[in-house]
């Protein structure tokens, strides 16, 4: 709890088996404290008072204050028997043995005399005796009783039958009489139930202290015939199957000229009862884990446990007297802890955090409870304070708050925190008229690295991408991670966009930094967007979605750049979000459609070949060309199902053109996607499956980028493809970086010149074109791999004569035909 609130906020109890624990706690001490007949203090190894409570105030005439701290001999007097008294300590203190009850009579200092009834009982520790309680019930009036009895003579029958005590003749070992007191405490009807039988007879097997009943009534028998009577305490097992805990006053008398004895019994079962309650109760004050303070209605300090010079370095005698605001006050002031008393005033009961300065002067946070012991008269007599070292606690919550507010990977602030500090970064920007700048950061090509290289290397990757953002900035500033491989970096405090762009740049070089783990070497770039308050947004949603928009525009526009937003780029990427929403129902509602542009062998002019191309019929934009959705459908995973369907449209119209007799080949282009799904082969088997098309003549066009990335699961897959006898096609060859040595790695059946290559290819009155004389290189190139050469994107004769002059196979543009649904076949010039 704080320190400046702490009654409002210690008035919460806490539930549970905390709850529990403290109200057991505070039942056994309320038990020591105010015990009605039980006088219970204790002292420690030298003899000194150490706990005193209510009762003994009223036995022995002297208060907790004048008694605590004194030697407990010094406070009465036990006459002849004084070294008696005290040997029967020191024994508890050798042997760690409660000392058998007995009578004592002492002379209080105001000279009055009392006779008590005590047991002395040592409370352990590991074994070990750290203090010696003591519980004594004051026997005056029963004393008095006793001798009167004892001096009665020829009036002990009168004085038999009318005792409130239970009395029993005895002859030998058998009962002979007894008086009424003694048939109701035996719980019987009449008398002539106990007549006949012994006090065995009425006792169990074995005593409380481990000794047989036969043996200890023996013993205990025969020490009364010698003193001429004894007092003990008995322990009766009743016939109604009941316990008892008596006094017992065996005493040999004459009656009659006859040799006698008698015992008077006092059911002390209640006493017993509290003693146990006590005694536990003191067991429970020295061994408790949490420290106990006890103070009187004045706040002084009358007890502390062993837990407490544990806690706080102070010894018992260091604090006794003492008021409890002086002792712990560390951060606190007086005030603060009469703020606790007034709260407890009202409630009875407070608790809450409080800072502890131990003796060494090292600060530790403590959980008190602090609760008001009333007595009969429901007046304050004594305060309770359980106080618990909760550093440990503390520090779990710390390390739990950190782990919930950081990345696991890379132990940088996550989204939580990350949203916390942007939000106190624009209240202080607000204040102060400065600026914050947004960083939105996402690693070109991460699922690339994870894919070919494997989770454990992109881990990698990002832990050290983490280290070198967090070099980039200052330390006022915050590098997060939102996931996967995005991070975000908040620029608190800064003078303009110069700055941020700045900061960029050294992100961009720190990234660009080859990353070298498990025997790779990784090359990386990064995309980030940047948003500015107040320009781009005054709140941290704004501020965010701002920023992500630039990043998604660096990305557009070739990747490896920061952008900063502005308007265009928000229209844009609305414009990419509706299609991508309007994307994932295309299919479901039929909206697809194929054209097919037809492939032209040069040297006869046939069509041998149509190329699949995919078209949106979008229901208010009109048809859309591929690169106006494929590039979103990719980003967005709908690229396998999108491209499955083609698949199986394409393959059930060239099955269709079979069987009208016009057997061509149909091709297909695939997507980088469909090869990392996993799912191709499968894919193309079961379009073939339904369509019944010749493996033969389907052909699969691959681009160069996907050839070039020469992962294992890639070349498995073009391999297993090959087998099932499926054409394959490199597509758009020389945009990329293939070499030779490269592509004999991969079983191909075509190549494709990109119609890049071919709009160079010079007019009959123009000059050499460089990149036009590349055309023959790459047939050349075809041939040494035995692939068929296709060139795309032909319009003008002259490029296809160039072409055929130079060896081409097949060609494909406008001037053969433009791309239909239902393409013309017939024969094309030569």
């Amino acid at each position: 709890m704080s320190a400046d609130k702490p009654a409002q906020a210690g008035s919460v109890e806490p539930e549970g088996p905390g709850r529990e624990a403290l109200d057991v706690l505070y039942r056994f001490v309320a038990a020591l404290e105010l015990a009605p007949t039980v006088a219970v203090h204790s002292t420690d190894r030298n003899g000194i008072v150490r706990y005193w409570n209510h009762t003994c105030a009223e036995v022995f005439g002297i208060s907790a204050a004048e008694a605590v701290g004194r030697p407990l001999t010094s406070l009465s007097s036990h006459l002849e028997r004084e070294e008696d008294f005290r040997n029967t300590l020191e024994t508890v203190w050798k042997t760690g043995r409660t000392a058998p009850p007995r009578d004592w009579h002492i002379r209080r200092q105001d000279g009055s005399e009392r006779w008590l009834y005590s047991t002395h009982f040592p409370v352990l520790r590991d074994g070990v005796t750290q203090q010696l309680f003591c519980m004594e019930v004051d026997i005056s009036k029963r004393k008095v009783d006793e001798a009167e009895l004892i001096e009665a003579g020829t009036n002990f029958r009168q004085l038999f039958e009318r005792s409130t005590d239970a009395i029993v003749l005895i002859k030998g070992n058998g009962i002979i009489d007894a008086n009424p007191a003694a048939v109701a405490l035996f719980h019987c009807a009449d008398k002539h139930y106990i007549v006949g039988k012994t006090l065995l007879d009425f006792s169990p097997e074995v005593q409380a202290t481990g000794e047989t009943s036969v043996v200890a009534d023996a013993a205990l028998a025969s020490r009364a015939f010698i003193d001429g009577n004894n007092r003990y305490e008995w322990e009766f097992s009743l016939p109604d199957g009941a316990h008892i805990w008596a006094e017992v006053l065996l005493t040999s008398v004459t009656l009659d000229h006859a040799f006698l004895s008698y015992a008077v019994l006092r059911d002390i079962s209640p006493r017993k009862a509290a003693e146990h309650a006590l005694a536990m109760a003191a067991r429970v004050f020295e061994n408790s884990r949490d420290a106990i303070l006890i103070t009187d209605r004045h706040y002084r300090v009358i007890a502390v446990n062993q837990a407490f010079t544990t806690l706080t370095g102070r010894a018992a005698g260091d604090v006794m007297g003492g008021e409890v605001p002086g002792l712990l006050s560390g951060m606190h002031d007086a005030s603060f802890y009469q703020q606790i008393w007034d709260f407890v005033a009202v409630h009875d009961h407070w608790e809450g955090e409080v800072c502890c300065v131990r003796r060494d002067d090292d600060d530790i946070p403590v959980w008190v409870a602090v609760t008001a012991i009333r007595d009969s008269a429901e007046q304050v007599s004594n305060y309770m304070a359980i106080m618990t070292d909760i550093t440990e606690r503390k520090r779990a919550e710390e390390q739990t708050r950190y782990l919930a507010e950081h990345d696991f990977l890379t132990d940088l602030p996550n989204r939580v925190l990350f949203l916390d500090r942007l939000q106190q970064a624009l209240v202080s920007a607000r204040r102060q008229h400065t600026k914050v700048g947004v960083m939105f950061l996402d690693l070109d090509r991460f699922k690339g690295i994870n894919d070919s290289f494997g989770h454990h290397v992109g881990d990698a990757v990002l832990k050290e991408v983490a280290i070198r953002l967090t070099g980039c900035v200052r330390g006022v500033d915050t590098v997060s991670r939102q996931g996967g491989d995005e991070f975000v970096v908040i620029l608190a405090d800064i003078g303009g966009v110069d700055q941020a762009a700045h900061v960029a740049t050294s992100v961009m070089h720190a990234v660009a930094q080859p990353v070298r783990s498990d025997s790779h070497t990784i090359s990386l770039s990064v995309s980030i967007g940047i948003a500015i308050c107040p320009d781009d947004g005054l709140d941290v949603d704004t501020l965010l979605k701002n920023a992500d928009v630039a990043m998604y525009h660096a990305k557009q526009n070739g990747r490896n750049a920061f952008s900063f937003f502005n308007a265009d780029m928000n229209a844009h990427v609305i414009e990419r979000v509706q299609i991508e929403n309007e994307l994932r129902h295309a299919l479901s509602n039929q909206e697809f459609v194929l054209e097919y542009l037809p492939e032209i062998n040069i040297a006869s002019g046939q069509a041998t070949a149509v190329e699949a191309l995919l078209r949106w019929r979008h229901p208010q934009r009109g048809l859309l060309m591929p690169h106006q959705f494929i590039p979103v459908a990719e980003e967005c995973g709908l690229m396998v199902p999108i491209g499955e369907w083609v698949l199986q449209q394409a393959c059930a119209r060239a099955r269709a053109w079979r069987d009208e007799g016009c057997p061509v080949m149909v091709a297909v282009n695939l997507s980088g996607a469909q090869f990392i799904d996993g799912g191709l082969v499968h894919s193309v088997e079961e379009a073939l499956r339904l369509s019944g098309l010749a493996p033969e003549l389907l052909n699969l066009e691959i681009t160069e980028s996907v050839i070039m990335r020469g992962d294992d699961t890639t070349m498995a897959t073009i391999a297993t493809l090959r087998a099932r006898g499926v054409q394959l096609t490199i597509d758009d060859f020389g945009t990329g970086y293939s070499s030779l040595s490269f592509l004999r790695r991969y079983p191909l059946t075509r190549l494709k010149i990109d119609r890049s290559f071919v709009m160079e290819i010079p007019q009959p009155d123009s000059g050499a074109n460089p990149p036009a004389n590349l055309i023959p290189a790459i047939i050349a190139v075809a041939r040494s791999l035995k692939l068929r050469v296709i060139a795309e994107g032909v319009e003008t004769a002259e490029q296809l004569q160039f072409l055929k002059r130079h060896g081409c196979d097949d060609y494909q543009g406008y001037y053969a035909s433009m791309a239909s649904s239902d393409p013309d076949l017939k024969p094309r010039p030569r």
